[in-house]
């Protein structure tokens, strides 16, 4: 069985819109520049960027890591000039950023990183990119793509279906709409389903979709296939719209 989520600490709002602004602005770019992508992934204890030239890039705790084959540094992460400064790039404020990305902000001012709360964020997206992995390898999942960790919505997530049937599947950090960390489902195309808003399965409040709240995880089971077991039945039911 996979380690139990905790009760997110009361610092995880805060640490998660930092590390958000930390990803989009800095880290991402970084890979962008060397190979035209910007995705990232889980890694150990966090997130990070893939390997990509023999480097990779990572977040752990309140630790930034920089990989590379003549060794390894780290730094406490403090601002976005810094973090910058540590890997030898520049704050840029357009590669990977999203509608929904915070602002950059002053880039000289501290992030006021907790490590418990990065700590906590690493061990939802390991728990996403498990559970991912598992609905995107299902032969009921169509035309499924690759985990992602997107820097600009900072969330990990596939795309599954055919046209008609396609959506988002992924697992939320939180944001304006829930402040709270979600698994959703996103319908792409709703209007060609006619889907009845009505229906108790779609009860996401900002789009056309399902979400499953990290309160409303059963108590005692195992967050990877709660996560998968969610992620599946909303694609079913999706699937049976017509």
């Amino acid at each position: 069985m996979a380690a139990m989520l905790q009760t997110p600490p009361a610092s995880l709002i805060a640490t998660r819109l930092a590390l958000h602004r930390l990803a989009a602005y800095v880290i991402a770019p970084v890979r962008f520049q060397s190979t035209g992508r910007f995705g990232l992934r889980s890694t150990p204890g966090g997130f990070g960027t893939p390997e990509f030239d023999g480097r990779r890039i990572r977040v752990e705790g309140d630790q930034l890591i920089d990989e590379r084959p003549g060794g390894t540094t780290q730094t406490t992460i403090t601002s976005l000039a810094a973090a910058a400064e540590f890997l030898d790039t520049v704050v840029d404020a357009e590669t990977a950023a999203e509608h929904d990305t915070p602002a950059a902000g002053d880039p000289a001012a501290d992030l006021g990183i907790d490590a418990d709360g990065s700590t906590w964020l690493g061990e939802w997206f390991a728990m996403a990119f498990a559970a991912l992995a598992q609905v995107a390898a299902d032969d009921a999942s169509v035309d499924a793509s690759d985990p992602q960790l997107w820097p600009g919505h900072f969330d990990p997530a596939i795309e599954v279906g055919d046209d008609d049937h396609r959506g988002s599947y992924g697992a939320s950090p939180g944001d304006d709409g829930i402040d709270e960390p979600y698994l959703y489902l996103s319908v792409w195309w709703p209007d060609r389903l006619g889907i009845d808003a009505d229906d108790p399965a779609w009860n996401a409040p900002s789009f056309v979709g399902s979400v499953l709240r990290v309160s409303d995880f059963p108590d005692g089971e195992d967050p990877v296939e709660v996560a998968a077991a969610f992620w599946r039945n909303a694609r079913d039911h999706l699937h049976s719209a017509s």
